[in-house]
């Protein structure tokens, strides 16, 4: 679909060169559609040109912004564009994230490209469509009611001789055919007055058809941003500061001038920098430089209990409500039964096994950059705001990253070669180390809920009072990246969400509020602990905590947690339908939580958990194990249903599913960030583990399909139940609640000695 001349096994082969070039091929051809542009210089929604274009052969090539971060909506896209033109799938190819090329319809993030850019495509194929059987209507003498499509072969209905192919009929020219386009980003409407295909008579949406980029990932072909060069290319590293906040004060270039290969030591503010031929000669630069930094005039907290009173302290500077209706606090005070407890969510990494990489080529009126960025439009502002150049005058090229989660929805990469790219007058690459990523990249951030709920006499509950605080993990609006920061740039905004999905709003309670409360940091320049996307971010955290809750009051109650979980489903038919589809699947028996106390050192139990993000709803199941002499914990198996509307791709979508629940998994049982007032401790994989292959567990999957209903979201949805089943399921297996994350050894050990700690309050 994406055609980037070098693999990585001729990247490999070709080692013992200095420099290794290649070409990013262009399959429209003539037919690109740059001249349908605006007085601003963007490409005009409203030209059907803009979106597609059919060759000579009849392949059709599709423009998007919207990329693919190795989850597969390429060809998910792909498959709903061949759908509505009744083409072949093989046919298609697509032009994704170059902001030369394509509308901007917003970042990929959120769980919204299938949802959101999916229809954008499918309405402007289908307006091509329609374009396209009114030209075949003149060239064969018949009415476009008359006729029919098949493989991109219009004919004539009971005549099939009588027929001519979308390439015969305007291969190679332009549509010139203006559409409707309101709105921007991923709230653009195109041509909605267009009546698209009805799902009943889809033959490719609804398939499994193979991902298209899987086989050069398996055989080594695929170009990552991390293989990628250009012609003339240098290497770039960034010199960090040893301490948080410290700047240089002075720089000695003589501790450098005998490494060969290097070209210059770049300065611009507090950004220091090294560009060398070769990448080794950059990173042993970068190493011997001799800075000298300032002591940092601020300090981080000195631990996470200092986080998370400051969290719990602080006057939040916004509140997002969910959910606010009847009057808690009345109810509460007159609940016969009252219940309080607090959930503790850390910091943790996006941990992209393949650390930030870009290339930057910076001339005097003009930049390109090919990078991994979430957001291509994004980036190409930053950079443009960063050199001092009008957007326009920025194209940023995409180029897949090995690995994502939302860590390049602030994508820093691009900037440091940038800035280092403007210094030396060609293109360089900067590609950080593990410990760059680690230390430095943009975090997950970590949340405090408090949840308070009251039940009246008949154990129902009327009362429900959820509130998250946390820092605002879109740090990315109005806040500079680090280049940015160092050279100079002032932020301009705090952020502008944490979400607000995920407090118990899915339950029907008669007097329920959830707030979402944003905290601002005391500390003016926090950067190794700045916030950013992670995947379903907030949810996690704001799941855990009310899926706990309601297990704890379901437990003091004497009640299964599935069928207390029932009582307030009553009118959400696809929520209940997901919960009793993973507890189906799982096997569950209906009895109260905790299981009658196990003999010997271990213990099972199971849990359950309910969300909805976005619309999407899933229902998981968890069964784990408990060593309670080690304290260690494994999670045996995991059962997901999952409904998000009708479902493109099933195999893509479990391949989604999969990965979600074991990344939840490994957030649940053993990422946190660790961190001292100087900065982030845990700087490698072995301070900072994830879940290894043998403690993957088995995944079984549920998909509920919904083909009367639009596609929904399904790159995020299925990680937010997991670590609320998790816990759920220890507390089953061993009695004992645990309220934070992650589920280490020390802590189970901890929660098993210590006195109960009972959520009840009377």
């Amino acid at each position: 679909m994406r055609d980037i001349t070098l693999s990585r096994r001729q990247f490999l082969k070709g080692t013992g060169a200095l420099i290794v070039s290649f070409s990013v091929a262009r399959p429209v051809g003539k037919v690109l559609a740059q001249s349908n542009r605006l007085p601003s210089g963007e490409l005009d929604p409203t030209a059907l040109d803009s979106w597609l274009a059919i060759g000579q052969d009849g392949s059709v090539t599709v423009f998007t912004s919207k990329v693919d971060l190795g989850t597969g909506v390429e060809t998910a896209l792909a498959q709903i564009v061949a759908e509505e033109l009744d083409i072949p799938f093989k046919r298609i190819k697509m032009e994704v994230g170059d902001t030369t090329k394509t509308i901007d319809q917003a970042s990929t993030v959120g769980s919204r490209t299938i949802e959101r850019g999916g229809p954008q495509l499918r309405q402007a194929a289908a307006a091509a469509r329609q374009a396209l059987l009114k030209l075949a209507s003149e060239r064969l003498g018949a009415s476009v009611e008359q006729l029919t499509v098949t493989d991109g072969v219009v004919s004539a209905i009971g005549n099939s001789s009588n027929k001519v192919s979308y390439g015969q009929l305007i291969g190679g020219k332009r549509f010139n055919v203006t559409v409707t386009a309101t709105g921007t980003g991923w709230d653009m409407k195109v041509a909605p007055e267009i009546k698209a295909k009805d799902p009943k008579d889809y033959k490719i949406v609804g398939t499994s058809v193979p991902r298209v980029e899987l086989p050069p990932k398996l055989t080594g072909e695929f170009t990552y941003t991390q293989d990628f060069r250009v012609p003339g290319m240098l290497h770039g590293r960034v010199v960090r500061p040893p301490l948080v906040n410290s700047k240089p004060t002075n720089i000695d270039e003589s501790s450098v001038k005998n490494i060969p290969g290097l070209i210059k030591v770049v300065q611009d503010g507090n950004f220091v920098g090294v560009v060398a031929k070769t990448e080794w000669a950059a990173i042993q630069a970068a190493k011997a430089l001799k800075v000298t930094w300032s002591e940092p005039s601020t300090k981080m907290p000195a631990n996470a209990d200092a986080l998370f009173a400051h969290i719990k302290d602080t006057k939040s500077f916004r509140d997002q409500v969910a959910v606010n209706k009847g009057n808690p606090d009345t109810a509460l005070s007159q609940a016969s039964k009252k219940y309080e407890a607090t959930y503790r969510w850390p910091f943790q990494l996006h941990g992209a096994l393949g650390p930030s990489c870009a290339v930057a080529d910076v001339r005097k009126d003009r930049a390109t950059v090919w990078t991994g960025t979430q957001g291509p439009f994004r980036t190409r502002g930053a950079v443009a705001q960063l050199l001092g150049l009008k957007e326009q005058q920025v194209r940023v090229i995409y180029v897949e990253g090995s690995g994502c989660y939302g860590r390049f929805s602030t994508d820093d990469a691009p900037e440091d070669a940038a800035v280092m790219s403007r210094a030396v007058g060609k293109p360089v690459r900067v590609q950080w180390m593990r410990e760059d990523e680690h230390a430095w990249e943009p975090k997950g951030p970590a949340q405090l809920e408090m949840v308070r709920a009251g039940v009246d006499a008949q154990g129902k509950i009327t009362a429900w009072d959820f509130m998250d605080r946390g820092f605002p993990w879109t740090e990315a609006q109005g806040m500079p990246l680090l280049a940015s920061r160092q050279v100079g740039i002032k932020p301009t905004g705090q952020g502008n969400s944490n979400g607000t999905q995920g407090g118990g709003e899915i339950y029907a309670i008669e007097n329920q509020k959830c707030v979402s409360a944003l905290i601002p940091w005391v500390w003016p320049d926090p950067i190794p602990l700045r916030t950013s996307n992670l995947r379903a971010p907030g949810d996690l955290a704001r799941s855990f905590a009310s899926e706990g809750f309601m297990d704890e009051i379901a437990s003091d109650l004497g009640v299964d947690p599935v069928q207390f979980r029932l009582r307030y489903l009553t009118n959400n038919k696809r929520a209940t339908e997901a919960l009793l589809a993973a507890t189906k699947k799982a096997g569950w028996q209906e009895r109260p939580s905790p299981a009658p106390a196990a003999t010997g050192s271990k213990a099972s139990g199971r849990g359950v958990a309910l969300s909805n993000r976005a619309g999407t709803l899933c229902g998981a199941v968890a069964e784990v194990e408990v060593d309670k002499s080690s304290g260690n914990v494994t999670v045996k198996k995991i059962t997901i249903a999952h409904d998000c509307g009708l479902i493109v791709n099933p195999d893509g979508l479990k391949n989604q599913i999969e990965g979600n629940v074991i990344q939840g998994a490994s957030r649940a049982l053993m990422e946190e960030v660790q961190f001292d007032a100087s900065g982030v401790k845990n700087n490698d994989w072995s301070s900072y583990p994830i879940i290894a292959f043998p403690d993957v567990p088995d995944v079984d999957i549920v998909l509920i399909n919904r083909p009367e209903t639009p596609a929904l979201g399904g790159g995020e949805p299925s990680i937010v139940p997991v670590a609320a089943a998790i816990g759920n399921a220890i507390f089953d297996a061993i009695g004992v609640r645990l309220r934070e994350v992650p589920f280490t050894p020390e802590r189970v050990l901890t929660a098993l000695k210590a006195p109960p700690v009972a959520s009840q309050r009377a």
